[in-house]
């Protein structure tokens, strides 16, 4: 008789996680989430990108299931199409929040992703998308934002650094809104609550599974949440400083192949 499986679910962020800096999947990643996935585990990714912004990468692995996208917002069930759960950020709420931010800073440039599958990526006048692969319709003024529901919004500032930035709007919109740093040049407001780990959990109980079973990878603070719902938590080598401090495991960074050596390793003759 086989042994159990250590880990059931497989929770992996994508930027600075599993994907390389080219958005794509190494040979050896995939070879390794493939030998996991013969043995019996689930690979569920946890981004922060927005489900419309996802569903290419998923064709390309070859993923039917469910996927966790817009940082907790949104579960998505890639082979349907369409969402199991989502949550909005209020409009007018985001409005005030962003006042308050530049009272504190001065002027932030600002984004939205709007809500559902099909929903846009909008940035304002001044504000340069952090990952150019992404695509995004540049609006006229601010205003334009809000013409239709949003799942975050994605803060830059022309002198703050990221952690800069998230001090300071997490200690200005207080309960507005949740701050989260979740890559390079992104600072994002989503709604108060809503996090990786509240988006995880409620995926993994639509499969059956829970936070024992589970094993995460990530690379950013936005990773945290995820790190403290699961039972082991697998920080990049290249990860930021706050997500090691709390991690269980640091392994190779994404352009090493970092988790296909985790998942090596655990599902070794299986």
């Amino acid at each position: 008789m086989a042994a159990p499986l250590a880990y059931s679910l497989i929770a992996t962020d994508l930027d600075g996680t599993l994907l390389r800096g080219d958005d794509t999947l190494s040979d050896r990643s995939r070879d390794a989430l493939a030998r996991a996935a013969a043995a019996g585990a689930q690979h569920l990714v946890v981004t922060g990108r927005p489900a419309p912004r996802v569903r290419p990468l998923l064709d390309d692995l070859g993923g039917r299931g469910l996927a966790v996208c817009g940082q907790g917002a949104q579960v998505y069930d890639v082979g349907a199409d369409r969402l199991l759960f989502s949550v909005t950020l209020d409009r007018e709420l985001a409005e005030t929040a962003l006042g308050k931010i530049e009272a504190e800073v001065g002027q932030v440039y600002a984004a939205v992703d709007q809500d559902g599958v099909d929903g846009l990526t909008l940035i304002e006048p001044g504000y340069r998308m952090p990952h150019p692969t992404l695509p995004a319709v540049r609006v006229q003024r601010r205003d334009d934002l809000w013409c239709a529901p949003i799942s975050k919004v994605l803060l830059r500032h022309h002198s703050l650094t990221d952690d800069e930035l998230a001090t300071a709007a997490r200690s200005a919109v207080g309960s507005l809104a949740t701050v989260t740093m979740s890559g390079p040049g992104t600072v994002e407001l989503q709604p108060c609550g809503i996090t990786k780990a509240t988006g995880l959990a409620l995926a993994a109980e639509f499969l059956g599974l829970g936070p024992s079973q589970t094993i995460a990878f990530g690379d950013m603070p936005n990773d945290i949440p995820m790190f403290d719902w699961a039972a082991h938590g697998v920080a990049m080598a290249n990860a930021h400083p706050e997500l090691k401090a709390v991690a269980d495991e640091i392994t190779k960074s994404n352009e090493d192949d970092g988790i296909a050596v985790v998942l090596e390793r655990l599902f070794r003759g299986r």
